[in-house]
């Protein structure tokens, strides 16, 4: 009996946790924030935005700066 008290407490207490952390988000912000693992790989962010209609914030990738070597190999 206890145990079962410990786990209902428990997932209450995760379930106002995450509340607690996402009070102020809004539906738009946590669909930008899905979309930003493909903004920085253009051709992605563009078969991303083709198939779901929304647009993807993408960042241009970072070009070499002078006198720097590429390490990727």
């Amino acid at each position: 009996m206890f145990d079962v008290l410990l786990n209902v407490l428990g997932v209450v207490f995760l379930w106002l946790a995450v509340e607690y952390c996402l009070r102020h988000e809004t539906a738009e912000s946590l669909d930008e924030a899905s979309l930003t693992p493909f903004a920085d790989d253009p051709e992605v962010a563009r078969r991303v935005e083709m198939a779901t209609g929304k647009t993807v914030k993408a960042v241009a990738p970072e070009t070499a700066k002078t006198g720097w070597i590429n390490l990727e190999m």
